[in-house]
């Protein structure tokens, strides 16, 4: 059997990027990876789709998309390549006690050691962390399994561009694509269950966002749910209860993503998975449903915890879990976590939106502005954009921004930094802002 000091289950970002952080502090770590380093976000996620979001033809973006893949994915190879890091390409899951190889008697006569098989071998970690992210979330429509129908990865990779796009979700993933695929020149339809897209956004700022979007050609279904797929057809039923249906040579689904788990033999364990299917964890992200006579070194982070689903949160949650192992304090804000969606134009938020904060009860001034009104905007021919910046009544403390407009996310981020120093509005206006640049639509908002 093979011991280490940190056993990581997944290489995607919170997996690397923990066992990167845990090597440079002495630690020695065994990586598993049965799949190409990177993740889901690398690979089939957050940079391919990104790429096609800078791309001016699906074309373009098919051969940027294969050049700045592995470029990424070597990086992280190199990253792996620490002295104090073993990469091991397989699949590894939890063994049950008593069912060990030949070779695993210390794991058996401990019996509460965790023990990971991997292809022939075993290994065993005082610490474990598992960061196998998420995959795709198929509804059970009728028709789900047509040829025609396809989540994200199947999307990018198509050969041709589809012309009619029919795209089940108006979330994060399914608002990008329609965003990107509608500018390639194919015929858009979104259609949604719930009465306004990207729920995590607030309500005002995703309305204005949609319209603008329709503008552009894209048809939106909201408040409609879809009921079979068939023959080229999407067979959906309208708020009014009414049947109604639309072609397509390519169907997305695109209704979120759920913790990946499967083949984990996490029931060795006796862990228990919460309803969303995800491994419940404390803010330390350790396990929260291991059985007594454990050892407290079990932990889950990224997509797998269902917390945040985000590349940029795995990757904290990373250094919050080696931190707890080696007894180290930090100061990461995780009840601050900046979201972006590339659109066209992209949005971002931190924060609460405006119905939270009514729905909480919580004292606050919204402040707006508008790109319109900025002229870095105007000479860059983005004049369309709002953003809401939300501030507390009794303290003047920044309390969350939400936005929509070129280079949002850019300006969010600098909300969440300030956020995680509790600045007030007070002092956010005393800071000098470059002329002209973008940046200066948030100082407009506190004056």
């Amino acid at each position: 059997m093979v011991s280490t000091d940190i056993i990581i289950i997944g290489a995607g970002p919170g997996g690397y990027r923990a066992a990167e952080y845990a090597a440079k502090h002495g630690l020695k770590v065994t990586i598993f990876e049965g799949d190409n380093v990177g993740g889901t976000c690398l690979n089939v996620g957050c940079i391919p789709t990104k790429t096609y979001v800078h791309s001016a033809s699906f074309a373009e973006a098919r051969e940027r998309m294969a050049q700045v893949v592995p470029q990424l994915r070597s990086g992280v190879e190199g990253i792996l390549s620490h002295p104090n890091i073993t990469l091991v390409r397989e699949k590894a899951s939890f063994v049950n006690h008593g069912d060990c190889p030949s070779d695993s008697s210390e794991a058996k006569i401990k019996g509460t050691v965790p023990v990971i098989l991997a292809g022939n071998e075993t290994y065993t970690a005082k610490n474990i962390i598992i960061a196998t992210g998420s995959e795709t979330k198929w509804l059970p429509i009728e028709g789900a399994n047509d040829p025609c129908v396809v989540d994200s990865t199947g999307l990018l990779n198509l050969d041709t561009l589809p012309k009619r796009l029919c795209i089940i979700g108006a979330g994060v993933i399914g608002m990008e694509f329609a965003s990107v695929f509608r500018r390639f020149g194919s015929e858009v339809t979104v259609i949604e269950f719930l009465k306004e897209c990207l729920p995590a956004l607030d309500s005002d700022i995703a309305k204005r966002l949609r319209k603008q979007m329709e503008k552009e050609g894209i048809t939106f279904h909201m408040q409609c749910g879809v009921k079979q797929i068939a023959d080229g057809e999407v067979f959906f039923e309208n708020k009014k209860g009414q049947t109604e249906s639309v072609e397509a040579d390519v169907v997305l689904m695109a209704t979120g993503r759920k913790p990946r788990t499967e083949g984990l033999n996490l029931e060795a364990l006796g862990i228990t998975l919460a309803r969303n299917g995800a491994i419940p964890v404390d803010d330390n992200f350790r396990v929260a449903t291991v059985p007594a006579g454990y050892p407290a070194g079990l932990y889950a982070i990224g997509d797998v915890n269902g917390r945040q689903m985000l590349a940029h949160a795995a990757e904290m949650q990373a250094v919050r879990a080696v931190n707890h192992i080696l007894g180290q304090q930090d100061g990461i804000r995780f009840d601050i976590m900046p979201a972006a969606i590339f659109t066209e134009p992209e949005a971002a938020c931190v924060g609460p939106t405006e119905d939270q904060l009514k729905e909480q009860g919580i004292a606050y001034e919204c402040r707006k502005s508008f790109w319109r009104a900025n002229g870095k905007a105007l000479a860059m021919g983005e004049a369309e954009g709002m953003l809401k910046l939300f501030v507390a009544t009794d303290d003047e403390h920044l309390l969350g921004c939400h936005a929509y407009g070129a280079h949002s996310a850019d300006i969010v981020q600098e909300v969440a930094a300030l956020m995680c120093r509790d600045t007030t509005v007070t002092q956010l206006r005393d800071i000098i802002h470059i002329h002209p640049t973008l940046g200066e639509i948030l100082k407009a908002a506190t004056e």
